[in-house]
């Protein structure tokens, strides 16, 4: 088992893929990156082993890592106990607020917390009590409270 120019790269390319992964995460890079490991041992234990197939068991091993993380390890993620975290508009839908500015020709504004919001809905006065029924992008759409 002697380190060759192949062995080295291949290590090499094992260790940027998997240190890629904390820069651009998504667990693609990581297991391409096994994959390249495993096929560095490969190289390793058969130094006789050609640069084609090298290759070869490169893309086939790194399509076989993807595909099983996707079908197997992705339903072992646990659902967040927080999903609206980073969807301020959305964790509004529901909540009745007045009118801040009334709303005329579609378009409105309400306070809530210390942010403005832009809303849309059916023409209504300043000071209407509103309810929040959806967002679009970071605008607020609203409906009369009865």
């Amino acid at each position: 088992m002697a380190w060759t120019m192949n062995t080295t790269a291949w290590a090499a390319i094992a260790l940027v893929l998997i240190a890629a992964e904390t820069f651009i995460p998504g667990a693609f890079l990581l297991w391409m990156g096994i994959a390249a490991a495993v096929v560095w041992l490969l190289v390793l234990l058969f130094p006789g082993l050609g640069v084609l197939a090298q290759v070869v068991l490169f893309v086939a091993l790194s399509v076989v890592a993807v595909l099983a993380y996707l079908k197997w390890g992705r339903r072992r993620e646990r659902p967040s106990d927080r999903p609206l975290l980073n969807r301020r508009a959305e964790q509004h839908v529901g909540r009745v607020v007045a009118l801040d500015r009334a709303i005329s020709g579609g378009q409105g504004r309400v306070k809530i917390d210390d942010a403005y919001w832009l809303v849309s809905g059916p023409e209504l006065e300043a000071g209407t009590r509103v309810r929040i029924i959806a967002a679009n992008g970071m605008v607020l759409e609203v409906q009369a409270v009865d």
